[in-house]
């Protein structure tokens, strides 16, 4: 069996913030619990954020602006946290939530902090997998938590402390070793990748980009939490590992929600490896005559499924498309030369068939190719929230299309005016008509193209 993980030296930490964005949020207060060979040192301090604390997270942990007028900067802590964090294992609920603000107020004065993490949730996910929920007000009541001063950061590490205490008892040493082992593993790296960059990666949604040899792109990928898909490349045991030991260089980008991760990889993909879906073309009906409806072939830059215009099937060529008509109109005993495929003489009972019954089982073939008609008079935008409703994107659509993505109103406009619409994409097609089957809360936007 593996050696025991080294846990004589803990600090279980909790902090208080203005929100929920590493980067763009700041820290109002700071609770620490040092736990060394038995002995326990108490820390907290409230801190001044540089700006206004939201109401409702006023209201929420009850520190308000006056509170923090006179507390002392991140920056005039700095060293005070750091000394006291220096060589233990950072312990705390929802890790890389209170890691990443402490990182990223660090990284604002030039400095780099770094530790051993383990996430009390995950722990408690990994002993007690038979429960749904997993949050601290949860395992309070689930493990008769002794509660004083629930939301403010000194109490919530006491708290931390208190779950970390039970749980090596209840499911016993082995299992409770095992659990904080398996959060302490390190991912097997190749040696030519920077290890600190991993201890970058957000648990967020986002995008990924592996890069090898002279920036040679190796993979894209949308992720609902990036720094466990990414770290996946790079365990032994994965499917990705090779692809893994490949990477000289990696970059990610977050975004609110899921949604987000797989348009904006989408759109990474067609703009990064653009010969994907390049001949894209479907199928449409015009009127050659009174009722005698010909098929016509779109290509993706052209194709607007608002025009009212009913369009069949998305290939991949034209060839593909020329291939898949010839086998439904062989099928059910079309027209070859109607269709425009080739000159040949027809049977007869075709030659005897009316133009418009021609044209209705022409209709009636391809009704399974049908693509879903722009259900909107204009523009719309999906909103898309993050998990605790504090930020939000728009993603502007219009006949499917994707125009863009607006974290706020100047942005939104932007797009709105742009005017350009890209060339269709079979898969943002796909993923927009499966979204936008009831499950979105969607806007509707002004229309701002010329008439």
């Amino acid at each position: 069996m593996p050696e025991t993980p080294n846990l004589d030296r803990l600090a279980f930490v909790d902090l208080e913030t203005t929100g929920t964005h590493p980067v763009r949020d700041r820290v109002t207060e700071i609770g620490v619990v040092t736990v060394t060979a038995g002995a326990v040192a108490r820390w907290s301090s409230l801190v001044n954020p540089g700006r206004p604390i939201p109401g409702f997270i006023q209201a929420l942990t009850g520190i308000d602006d006056a509170m923090v007028a006179d507390a002392p900067g991140f920056a005039d802590l700095a060293d005070e946290i750091r000394h006291r964090l220096a060589g233990y294992t950072f312990v705390a609920h929802n890790a890389r939530f209170d890691y990443g603000f402490l990182k990223n107020e660090f990284k604002r004065l030039g400095q780099r902090f770094q530790a051993d993490v383990v996430c009390t949730v995950k722990l408690s996910r990994k002993l007690f997998p038979e429960q749904y929920k997993h949050n601290l007000d949860s395992l309070i009541q689930r493990h008769d938590l002794h509660v004083a001063d629930r939301h403010r950061a000194l109490s919530d590490a006491e708290l931390i402390w208190q779950f970390w205490r039970q749980v090596q008892a209840r499911p016993g040493p082995e299992a409770f070793a095992e659990a904080i082992r398996f959060q302490l593993q390190r991912p097997a790296l190749p040696p030519q990748l920077d290890p600190e960059v991993l201890d970058d990666i957000p648990e967020t949604p986002g995008v990924y980009l592996l890069y090898g040899e002279r920036e040679t792109l190796l993979a894209i990928g949308n992720a609902a939490n990036l720094r466990q898909r990414v770290l996946a490349h790079f365990k032994p045991d994965s499917r990705e590992y090779r692809l893994g030991q490949q990477t000289q260089r990696l970059e990610w980008r977050e975004t609110v929600g899921e949604l987000g991760a797989r348009l904006l990889e989408t759109r990474l993909v067609k703009t990064l490896r653009p010969r994907q879906d390049a001949d894209l073309c479907a199928w449409q009906l015009v009127e050659a005559g009174p009722g005698d409806y010909r098929p016509r072939l779109v290509g993706g830059d052209e194709l607007d499924l608002s025009s009212g215009k009913a369009a069949y099937g998305l290939f991949a060529s034209r060839r593909e498309a020329h291939l898949a008509l010839k086998r439904i109109a062989e099928a059910n005993r079309l027209s070859l030369s109607r269709l425009g495929l080739e000159e040949a003489a027809e049977p007869a009972n075709l030659g005897k068939e009316s133009i418009g019954g021609h044209s209705a089982r022409l209709m009636a073939a391809l009704a399974k190719l049908k693509l879903k008609p722009w259900p909107y008079p204009g523009p719309v935008g999906i909103v898309e929230r993050d998990d605790v409703g504090e930020r939000q994107e728009i993603h502007v659509v219009l006949a499917w299309c994707h125009l863009g993505t607006a974290g706020n109103d100047a942005e939104l406009a932007e797009i709105l005016h742009a005017g350009a619409r890209p060339a269709f994409d079979r898969d943002t097609y796909k993923l927009l008509v499966k979204y936008l089957d009831g499950k979105a809360r969607v806007i509707e936007l002004p229309d701002h193209r010329a008439p």
